[in-house]
């Protein structure tokens, strides 16, 4: 055997092991995230959610509730369960089935740019180069920080899941296209895509990627793709009947028309936000966990700009799609991918999510990668060592970049105060960010730093009847009782179903001897909750002090009724009772009353 043959040898069986790269740069840059507590939605899908605490019987699993996030998505929530079963709530587990995901998801990329610089409308021009090529995709799609939201965030395993079927139902495809006479490539695309539907509705768009793909690539045209490959697109197709079926509660899940949002106001909204994706997958600073509304088209001259980008792009896709197909497949990965929520559905209260990237930042990734790799070949043709080692060394300055990136934005998620102090400083115009900032300082005890925070948030969105009421309650720890009235007096006109602001409102006059305005807050509560002890007992206090001491009675007995173990209620209600010259009933509450502190015992 030839020297050249034992080298060539040698050289593909080396090839086999390229693939650990990938593994090895993810790891490196989520080698930091796996201490990350549970954040946002990560406390109504894990922490509180009672279906996925047993695997049995599995259809609680599979069937989470319409309004969370895990609506629609059952084998998101079946995934989460299996990390319950395996760990409970030790978040490092959650972190590992992420990431074990993330770099899955990157190794079949790495199959699917491979095999297709090898297919022969590419073959002649990067073939040679095609694994390497493949492996630089792969490796910078894997560590690009803007990914991290959808790793180190563990709810949005939703759309990591959701990437990797959606990749391995194109990468069975392309096998199957390699092998037609075996099918099982074929049933391999099939069932990954029917379990992609069940993760994310995004993955409604993957029949139209694979058979653009087969146009392009495989087939050469809609007709005989369709002619050489129908029963595998009867097979995707099928699966939208699934997705139709799980989408049938999208609206509890404030996605969809005739929630609020003119679809005409979220598309210029989403033109803005595409653009911002294009500039963060290639400059990826600043990454944001919550934008908010805060990217909102506020005038429609704003969108002028955005929309002649866009324009020029999706005319210079279609352009693409007939001259150059395999340049126009990319773009069209891009838009196509990006399409379910960043067009015309609205997505209430989250117009941008960086993890809506996931997917199409593969397109750019390749763009820039294989468009870079041809213009330094083709400006150093004479020197081909040079322009390789050029190219891959940019690649792996970039890769390291990248990585050092991901790591120092995956150290932002350290903490839920981190995070949240993170969003609010690059994204001060979000007053979701601020509220919750908020909340966590309250829980910590930093009431004038939550004080501010509320208080910025309400500058933003002054009809947000919760940020009032938790802004009143730390006004009113602090003294501040006249501000704190403004705010429950706000939150109760802004949540009139909501009793606790005008207790609390009664409560505050209570302290300042304000009867009247006591009583009438009160008169509102019970109107709302007519069982709010409460306020049943508070009005029978003021009542009792303006000298309405037959009503009075009524509120403490209704009160007592309402909480009958405690002796202080008996005692007041005797009291009362006494003045009225109801003695015996009045006897009869006072040893009520001593009853019950016999029973409590001494404290």
């Amino acid at each position: 055997m030839s020297w050249h043959r034992c080298a060539g040898l040698r050289l593909v069986r080396g090839q086999k092991f390229i693939p650990l790269l990938v593994v090895a740069a993810g790891l490196l840059a989520y080698q930091n995230s796996f201490t990350v507590p549970f954040i946002l939605d990560d406390i109504s899908s894990i922490v509180e959610n009672p279906r996925i605490r047993h695997l049995w019987p599995i259809w609680d699993a599979l069937t989470p509730s319409a309004s969370s996030l895990l609506g629609g998505r059952p084998v998101v929530s079946l995934s989460l369960a299996f990390n319950y079963a395996l760990g409970g709530l030790a978040v490092w587990g959650y972190h590992a089935f992420n990431l074990a995901i993330h770099i899955l998801a990157g190794l079949t990329l790495y199959g699917v740019v491979r095999r297709t610089l090898l297919r022969p409308a590419l073959r002649e021009q990067f073939g040679p180069s095609a694994t390497w090529l493949a492996l630089a995709v792969a490796i910078l799609w894997t560590v690009h920080p803007l990914q991290t939201e959808a790793v180190t965030y563990v709810s949005q395993r939703c759309e990591s899941l959701m990437g990797l079927f959606y990749l391995l139902t194109l990468y069975g495809f392309i096998r199957g296209a390699e092998f037609p006479r075996w099918g099982g490539w074929f049933t391999v695309s099939v069932v990954a895509c029917l379990l992609g539907m069940a993760s994310k509705e995004v993955m409604v768009t993957v029949p139209a990627m694979v058979l653009l793909y087969d146009r392009t690539f495989v087939s050469g045209s809609f007709r005989e793709a369709w002619t050489r490959h129908r029963q595998l697109y009867l097979g995707l197709a099928g699966t939208w009947l699934l997705l139709g079926h799980l989408m049938v509660g999208l609206h509890y899940r404030a996605v969809g028309f005739g929630l609020g949002i003119p679809w005409w106001a979220y598309a210029l909204t989403e033109s803005r936000a595409v653009v911002h994706y294009l500039w963060l997958a290639l400059w990826p600073h600043p990454l944001v966990f919550d934008y908010g509304d805060s990217i909102t088209i506020r005038h429609d001259t704003e969108v002028i700009p955005y929309a002649l980008i866009l324009a020029v792009l999706g005319a210079g896709v279609l352009l693409a799609l007939r001259r150059q197909p395999s340049l126009g497949f990319i773009g069209a990965w891009f838009f196509i991918i990006l399409a379910p929520a960043s067009s015309v559905i609205p997505v209430m209260g989250q117009a941008m999510a960086e993890h809506r990237m996931y997917l199409p930042l593969a397109a750019v990734v390749a763009m820039v990668s294989i468009g870079g790799f041809a213009l330094a070949r083709d400006l150093f043709s004479a020197r081909e060592q040079m322009w390789k080692i050029l190219a891959w060394g940019v690649s792996a300055t970039v890769a390291l970049a990248l990585t050092i990136l991901t790591i120092q934005r995956n150290h932002d998620y350290r903490s839920e105060l981190s995070i949240w102090q993170d969003t609010v400083a690059k994204c001060p115009r979000n007053p979701r960010a601020h509220f919750n900032l908020a909340q966590l300082l309250t829980g910590l005890g930093r009431r004038e730093e939550a004080i501010t925070q509320y208080t910025e948030s309400l500058r933003i969105e002054p009809e947000d009847a919760m940020a009032h009421y938790n802004l009143a309650n730390l006004l009113t720890d602090a003294g501040r009782e006249t501000e704190a009235i403004s705010h429950y007096s706000a939150a109760a006109r802004l949540a009139p179903s909501d009793a606790r602001s005008r207790i609390n409102l009664g409560n505050l006059f209570l302290k300042q001897a304000k009867w009247d305005d006591a009583i009438a807050a009160y008169t509102e509560a019970l109107r709302t909750n007519p069982n709010a002890f409460e306020a049943h007992n508070n009005m029978a206090v003021a009542l009792a002090n303006r000298g309405d001491l037959l009503h009075a009675a009524e509120h403490f007995g209704e009160a007592a009724r309402l909480n009958p173990n405690l002796p202080e209620i008996h005692s007041a209600l005797a009291e009362v009772l006494e003045r009225l010259g109801r003695h015996q009933e009045a006897q009869q509450q006072l040893a009520e009353a001593r009853r019950l502190t016999e029973i409590a015992g001494p404290y």
